[in-house]
């Protein structure tokens, strides 16, 4: 008999010290939180403990189904049927081999579950497993559940946190390209932004828009990355024809993998410039389609959810902002046409028939040349007409050709105003300010001051028949205020809408975009009063300082 001391290798530890040993370890072993370290780490204790050639760990899935083995690709012995929940220990069958196999067990809402199966085959320098070493697993494997646990916790956390942080950036995307696209009224710098964030942001090498046409085709707009060329080989589709036209004609995002081999891709030459992968995106405004964006890339391109939901996202801002813009223009084309006509119906009704009263009052002066005192008083009064027509016709090129502010002292573009408007239409008119101008002033707060003195200035011109106007500029605590008064006509405030005259709802309209207003004040014969005042201030200033003082 050989006599087995703890030099001695088939010294077997007592198993009140495997246990304790087997505790030590474990509280390493649920201190870890990587996945892949927990299950390297209960392989390990459990061939130590057990004296196994061979440890394989069987994970199972919430309906119990085997879903992982590690190591990946071990081959167990087969072994006797089981029941989920009980451990085993098998002796070989002849010529077979050792096996132990014990569950791992979590609990979940009071009640237990398999998380998986702890296995060992094949003992160093024995036959079979004994029941020390079953009792030894099977602690080992109450420590292996509450770390199976705690790292798929960890994991799924970490999943989540790197989940949110990528919608953190589609979301700052989305903000970014939306404050570029609503400060724009240039559909061809919207396109720009649009495709140069999405390449950037997903990664492709080449980006193009299509625009719809009112003959239901599709119009290449703009190609932005690499291999131009290739996509300029076809720049028209219709609704339906391609991959371009199906996103028009479905209102989905259409994609293909394989451009090579897709049958319903119609340019070959973008395939012969290497490229694979294509997502077409339709812009859609208002219920209507738009336009379709189509990103293309030499790489495999497999978009998750969280990439189309973006890219519908992106393809919506676009086309909304694409639209507006679009029927801004409409707008701004239809009251250019709406002015042309009544600039000609004021010439027909006005100018042009002053003109033609004076050619008769000449020619009445004429036919009663024999008697000198009327003809003198005729021509005396067409000397007048031809005056008042010369003034209307001052007054409507002042309109036509608006001064711009070029940045200067709100105080030097209104005197540089005021002197237009003495010279063009003949009235006195008195401008009052500080001495020392406002150059503190905000370049958008002056300019919007600015353009609400030229309109009421030429509302007065064309409308006011007055002989006396006053501009008056001064300071209060955070605000600059501008008054224009004449003492013309006036009219009935009740009786004109703001939304009716494009000149007043611009100067609200200019007012309000930097935080100020206006006030108009009138009554028929007691001339009219326009009272504007913006802040002295950035609102960006004014938001922060009201920010702090909260704080």
């Amino acid at each position: 008999m050989v006599l087995r001391t703890k030099e001695h290798p088939r010294y077997k530890s007592p198993p009140e010290e495997r246990l304790a040993a087997l505790h030590r370890a474990s509280l390493e072993l649920v201190s870890n939180l990587s996945f892949e370290a927990v299950l390297e780490r209960i392989a390990a204790l459990a061939r130590e403990q057990a004296q196994a050639r061979t440890v394989v760990l069987e994970l199972v899935d919430e309906q119990g189904r085997l879903a992982r083995v590690f190591p990946a690709g071990t081959v167990l012995p087969e072994r006797p049927g089981r029941a989920e929940t009980r451990r085993g220990v098998f002796a070989p069958a002849a010529g077979g081999r050792a096996f132990l196999e014990t569950p791992i067990l979590g609990r979940e809402n009071g009640s237990a579950r398999v998380l998986g199966h702890i296995c060992l085959a094949d003992k160093e320098d024995e036959i079979e497993f004994s029941e020390a070493d079953a009792q030894v697993i099977e602690t080992l494997a109450a420590y292996a559940a509450i770390a199976i646990k705690n790292a798929r916790l960890y994991e799924e956390q970490l999943r989540r946190d790197k989940e949110l942080c990528q919608r953190s950036a589609d979301l700052k995307l989305i903000n970014d390209l939306a404050t570029t696209l609503a400060t724009s009224q240039d559909i061809d710098l919207i396109m720009t932004c649009t495709l140069d964030q999405v390449m950037s942001n997903l990664g492709f090498e080449a980006s193009e828009i299509f625009l719809a046409e009112e003959d239901g085709h599709l119009r290449l707009a703009l190609h932005r990355g690499e291999a131009a060329d290739a996509f300029w080989t076809r720049e028209r589709f219709t609704v339906g024809d391609g991959l371009v036209g199906l996103a028009a004609q479905t209102g989905q995002i259409i994609s293909s993998d394989c451009l090579s081999e897709d049958a319903r891709f119609l340019r070959p030459a973008v395939v012969e410039a290497g490229f694979e992968c294509l997502v077409s995106i339709p812009l859609s405004a208002f219920g209507k389609i738009v336009g379709v964006m189509t990103v293309v890339a030499r790489h495999e391109c497999r978009l998750g959810e969280r990439e189309m939901q973006l890219l519908n996202a992106i393809g919506a801002w676009a086309g909304i902002t694409i639209e507006n813009t679009r029927l801004n223009q409409q707008t701004r084309r239809l009251a250019v046409l709406e002015e042309r006509e009544r600039i000609g119906m004021d010439l027909h009704d006005g100018i042009i028939q002053s003109i033609y009263a004076v050619g008769l009052g000449l020619d009445y002066a004429r036919s009663i040349s024999d008697a000198p005192d009327q003809t003198r008083l005729k021509i005396e009064q067409a000397i007048q007409g031809l005056n008042s027509t010369i003034r209307d016709l001052r007054t409507y090129i002042l309109d036509l050709r608006p001064r711009q502010f070029r940045g200067e002292d709100l105080m030097e573009g209104l005197r540089r105003l005021v002197d237009e408007f003495h010279a063009n239409g003949l009235q006195n008119v008195i401008l009052a300010g500080p001495e020392n101008g406002l150059a503190g002033l905000p370049i958008a707060n002056a300019t919007a001051l600015f353009h609400i003195a030229q309109e009421s200035l030429a509302n007065i011109a064309k409308h006011a028949r007055a002989t006396q106007t006053t501009v008056h500029v001064w300071t209060a605590p955070e605000r600059v205020l501008l008054e224009i008064a004449d003492n013309g006509q006036g009219f009935d405030l009740h009786k004109m809408s703001v939304t009716l005259g494009h000149g007043l709802s611009n100067m609200h309209t200019r007012a309000h975009k930097v935080g100020g207003d206006v006030e108009i004040t009138s009554d028929p014969g007691a001339g009219t009063t326009v009272l504007a005042w913006v802040p002295l201030r950035r609102l960006h200033d004014l938001h922060n300082q009201s920010q702090q003082s909260q704080d």
